[in-house]
């Protein structure tokens, strides 16, 4: 107990010498914490996000209905997926965040585990819905030859689904600690052999399609045996081996899991709900092409706000853990003025390029038209994500998923959606309504997120962190001292 009660105290101590820093050394010091996350982050999300727009390059070029079925299965289902799985796995980022935060080093590893089971298990039970792919588009009243080509990619996606439950996971575990160099590191490589192996197996060889997809799940699983020998041969301090301390009290990580997965995944989907809606209109072909291009630049674009979600996760997470209000609130102001910053010049640079865009993608002239018309929404879309994932991240750093959870589900399905219908369809603006709805909706949602920030009392945060980290350092003491340990 005398130990501990130092550490407090100098812990204190050095949040209080921190406080009292200059204004300008204090934006230097967090914005370098920041950038050593978000930095590597980005760049790992745009690597691992050209994974699926290489491809798209490739199969574009095979045929217009071959784009339009990977687009539904990437940006429909594979997306779905990704939406529960990296939800459920932001909750190790706020157990994670906040244990190493308040050094408790020992406890990050079992949490990885737990993370794993639980995410497996997930994956096990999404099986159906890539096997039924073609009868459930059909139903959802999909093109038919769409579907059943989009039915033969949803096989490969499998592969996919499960390498996002180690993925993920272990880029929370790592960013937690600031070492996800080596998670860019990875990305960088994979990404390099993706294009090489896209163009020998779809041009070279001919491959078709199932080529470009055995490209991907190369690409997918590479990084990912990569980041476990790291994490099991360079974390010494927080991975202690697999322990039977990852089947017990799996029911806290359970609850924050799907309450983090309520949160990202009604965001996430809202995207896919989009696309399913345009496969439903006239020249259904063109429409999901021009906006499945659009959402893959505002995707790219997303990969650099995602990369300050996690600087903001990690940042909030760790400061609350360390037990600093004020560090915590100074952190979520440097890092939404540096993405929103971004964000604003890319707004003016995609707002100007229009239709020039989508000859990356298709040479198909009535595609290119089609994007070009939608330019300006796309550059909206870029300017207001900018801020929203941010303040997501912050959410996932305090541990108010599912607070979030409610604020998507009003402002996304309660209004945008809603709204998006009426001026797509009863209004006959088509595409350009279904986009200005979701805008809409992500508007409200920017604005809830920013009064629930801005009215949060922190230091009543700081204390559900440290109950929260306490209270499970408790129970893994008094377990590990009850069960073996199983060496890696």
């Amino acid at each position: 107990m005398g130990e501990e009660l130092k550490k407090n105290l100098l812990q204190h101590q050095n949040i209080l010498e921190d406080e009292e820093e200059p204004l300008n050394k204090r934006v230097w010091k967090e914005s370098k914490k920041m950038w050593i996350v978000a930095g590597p982050a980005i760049f790992n999300r745009f690597s691992t996000f050209g994974i699926q727009v290489v491809a798209q390059s490739f199969i574009g070029h095979i045929g217009s209905t071959e784009l339009a079925a990977y687009a539904l299965v990437m940006t429909v289902l594979v997306r779905f997926a990704n939406g529960i799985l990296l939800g459920m796995a932001s909750a190790l980022e706020t157990l994670c965040g906040q244990a190493y935060g308040a050094k408790k080093y020992e406890m990050m590893g079992v949490y990885l585990q737990r993370s794993w089971i639980v995410l497996f298990i997930t994956s096990i039970f999404l099986l159906p819905i890539y096997i039924f792919t073609t009868p459930i588009l059909e139903a959802l009243g999909q093109d038919k030859i769409i579907a059943q080509v989009a039915g033969s990619i949803s096989i490969w996606a499998i592969g996919i689904i499960f390498s996002f439950a180690v993925s993920f996971t272990c880029q929370m575990f790592l960013q937690a600690q600031s070492k996800n160099k080596i998670i860019a590191y990875l990305a960088a490589f994979s990404i390099s052999i993706h294009v090489f192996l896209s163009w020998l197996l779809t041009v070279k060889f001919k491959f078709g399609l199932n080529g470009a997809m055995t490209s991907i799940l190369l690409a997918y699983w590479i990084p990912n045996l990569g980041q476990l020998v790291f994490i099991m041969t360079k974390c010494p301090e927080t991975w202690k081996g697999f322990s039977f301390l990852a089947f017990k009290d799996l029911w806290p990580v359970i609850k924050l899991s799907l309450s983090s997965g309520a949160m990202l995944c009604l965001e996430i989907w809202y995207n896919t709900v989009l696309i399913l809606l345009t496969g439903n209109m006239k020249n259904a072909e063109i429409a999901i092409d021009a906006l499945a291009i659009c959402l893959n630049i505002n995707g790219w674009e997303m990969m650099i706000s995602l990369g300050f979600f996690a600087g903001a996760s990690v940042r909030v997470s760790n400061e609350l853990g360390r037990g600093s209000s004020k560090a915590a609130k100074f952190s979520i102001v440097i890092t939404v003025l540096t993405s929103f910053s971004i964000g604003f010049v890319l707004f003016l640079i995609f707002l100007f390029l229009r239709e020039k865009l989508a000859y990356i993608f298709t040479p198909n002239p009535d595609v290119a038209n089609a994007v070009g018309d939608l330019s300006p929404l796309l550059s909206i879309s870029i300017l207001l994500n900018s801020v929203q994932p941010v303040l997501s991240g912050v959410a996932v750093g305090a541990g108010w998923q599912s607070i979030v959870a409610y604020v998507n589900i009003g402002s996304y399905y309660l209004i945008g959606i809603p709204f998006g219908v009426v001026l797509g369809n009863l209004l006959h603006l088509q595409v350009k309504g279904i986009w200005i709805g979701m805008l809409f909706g992500i508007f409200v949602q920017t604005i809830m997120l920013i009064t629930i920030a801005f009215k949060t009392d922190w230091d009543k945060q700081v204390e559900i962190a440290r109950n929260r980290v306490n209270k499970w350092a408790v129970v893994e003491s008094d377990e590990s001292n009850n069960t073996s340990r199983i060496s890696s």
